[in-house]
């Protein structure tokens, strides 16, 4: 089992990093907001790893820190909580913030996120409140990243594309939020708006 993953970035955007191992293979690994922020400029990263089989695809999922990959596995124990899911949620909320709606049983903070109805958050903080209670969490809020307007919008356009929304409804979302709240919000904040919205 792969269990993690250290390389040079070849290529990386909000949704996925491609990472080139010494042993000369490269590897696409999708990763949430919350990992593509904490890897910053980095041109070598380690990102711990969830390695999934399926029929008639294998996926790799990375994840900054321990705390993150710990969360993602219990979301997905969830029923009605696949990969993509547990992705989005943790690319809608930090550890922090997820961890801490469980643990106070806010299903309407759940809610918020893309595509969690009431039942789906109802049973996420059942099946999960225990367990999360032995999660420690000790991740720093997310830094702003500072690239201009231009590549913050292209790069959320493509996360969000990546995660599976037609291109023309985030074009329209992505420029109605940057009417309203102006040009100087980060890529994190542009996608974590637009979840909202999509």
């Amino acid at each position: 089992m792969i269990t993690g993953i250290r390389g040079k970035i070849i290529e990386k955007n909000p949704a996925f990093v491609v990472i080139s191992t010494t042993g000369g293979i490269d590897y696409f690994i999708n990763i949430s907001l919350a990992t593509y922020t904490k890897i910053g400029e980095n041109d070598e990263v380690h990102l711990y790893t969830h390695y999934v089989i399926r029929e008639d695809e294998q996926l790799l999922f990375g994840f900054f820190d321990e705390e993150e990959r710990s969360l993602f596995r219990l979301l997905i124990t969830v029923n009605g909580i696949g990969v993509n899911t547990a992705r989005l949620m943790l690319s809608s909320m930090s550890v922090r913030e997820l961890h801490n709606a469980i643990s106070s049983e806010n299903t309407k903070v759940l809610q918020a996120i893309k595509g969690i109805g009431g039942k789906t958050a109802q049973r996420v903080v059942i099946e999960l409140k225990d367990k999360i209670g032995k999660l420690s969490i000790t991740s720093s809020d997310s830094e702003k990243n500072s690239t201009s307007y231009n590549n913050n919008a292209n790069s959320a356009l493509s996360a969000l594309v990546s995660l599976g929304f037609a291109k023309s409804s985030v074009d329209a979302v992505l420029d109605k939020i940057i009417k309203t709240e102006g040009m100087d919000l980060t890529i994190e904040e542009l996608i974590k708006k637009a979840l909202k919205l999509l």
